[in-house]
């Protein structure tokens, strides 16, 4: 890998830790990281990193063609890593047009820049929620499987996914796709359900629940996340999907009390208590019920396995979130506080008309 690698979002959740593997373990690698700066694109999640040698910022949206040929022409890069996108289900059901905006014609901008420019490998970094709506009794989802998308968030990823197939057919560009399933972790901003309710809890606010919360997912630690998408870059086949998973699924209220438990241990407060916090809310348009996507080419062709047993990686994060209280309220901005005023305390039939 001693190239150029142009990152996406890298101030982002995932991204920044991807930024941050790539850092430390690959130094023959210049990172270039193309970041809007929106809500969930934090400075502070790269700031030690900005002295390096072999990092470089570039501030701009994705949908700009002009600067994205811009820092194509400049920069050469060999891999190309899109991880920008609007990502949460919530904020789409409230406006879907930054959904479009970024995550298809931000997206369209990319390939074509990569098609005038040509790296040698360009990624686009989807979710599982591609797929749709697995039924309960039906096997988790292979790479092939039919895209059936159910949110605005989804639907514009899946067409992002298939732009990007269309232009590798027609224009021969070296294309992968990874899709990974619910990340947490680190620096993951407070809207996603595991970093919402470990804040909550330590305000002693209610822990609001969608419906009856039997809403299942595959919960993946970003650590395991970006070491996958690093071994699909470099061994993945072009022209593939990969799913990253665990291949285990919980259901969000069972994620909501193991919180509740680990923060009793870790704090001393009691566990009734945090677990009376627990409140049911009405739930969101079209919740899919559950996410799952089988990782059959990130195990028998990567030979790719997650290191993090769930209720480990979930107790290593909510001492992440202990350990940084200070950055958990920076990050909690006037915006956020109205966003959760609409899809937590006003009624869905409120807050979409």
């Amino acid at each position: 890998m001693n190239t150029t690698v142009l990152v996406t979002g890298g101030l982002g959740f995932i991204g920044s830790h991807f930024v941050r593997l790539l850092l430390r373990e690959r130094p023959e690698v210049r990172v270039v990281n193309l970041d809007k700066v929106t809500y969930a694109g934090n400075p502070e999640n790269l700031a030690d990193v900005v002295p390096h040698p072999n990092y470089t910022f570039v501030r701009g949206d994705i949908a700009d063609r002009t600067l994205v040929d811009r820092v194509f022409r400049d920069n050469r890069p060999g891999i190309v890593v899109n991880f920008a996108a609007e990502s949460h289900v919530d904020r789409s059901i409230l406006d879907p047009g930054p959904f479009i905006q970024t995550n298809i014609l931000g997206v369209q901008a990319l390939l074509e820049a990569a098609r005038q420019h040509r790296p040698d490998r360009y990624i686009q970094i989807s979710t599982d929620e591609v797929y749709g709506d697995i039924p309960q009794e039906e096997p988790p989802a292979e790479e092939d499987a039919t895209l059936r998308p159910s949110s605005p968030y989804s639907a514009s990823k899946a067409a992002a996914d298939l732009l990007c197939f269309a232009y590798a057919r027609t224009y021969g560009l070296p294309i992968l796709v990874v899709r990974p399933s619910n990340n947490y972790g680190p620096n993951q901003f407070p809207e996603k359900l595991i970093p919402l309710m470990i804040r909550n809890a330590l305000a002693g606010q209610h822990l609001p629940v969608y419906g009856d919360g039997k809403q299942r997912r595959d919960w993946l630690h970003v650590g395991d996340n970006v070491r996958g998408i690093l071994r699909v870059i470099e061994r993945g086949s072009v022209g593939n999907a990969y799913n990253v998973a665990t291949g285990t699924e919980t259901e969000n209220v069972e994620v909501v009390h193991h919180i509740c438990a680990i923060l009793a241990q870790e704090t001393g407060q009691p566990l009734d208590r945090l677990r009376g916090l627990v409140r049911p809310v009405t739930d969101r348009p079209g919740h899919d019920r559950r996410y799952a996507a089988r990782p059959t080419r990130m195990r028998e062709e990567l030979e790719w396995e997650p290191a993090h047993q769930f209720l480990d990686g979930l107790k290593q994060t909510i001492r992440w979130y202990l350990s940084n209280a200070a950055w958990l309220e920076r990050v909690v901005t006037g915006e956020y506080r109205r966003y959760y005023e609409m899809v937590y305390t006003r009624s869905w039939n409120e807050t979409r008309g």
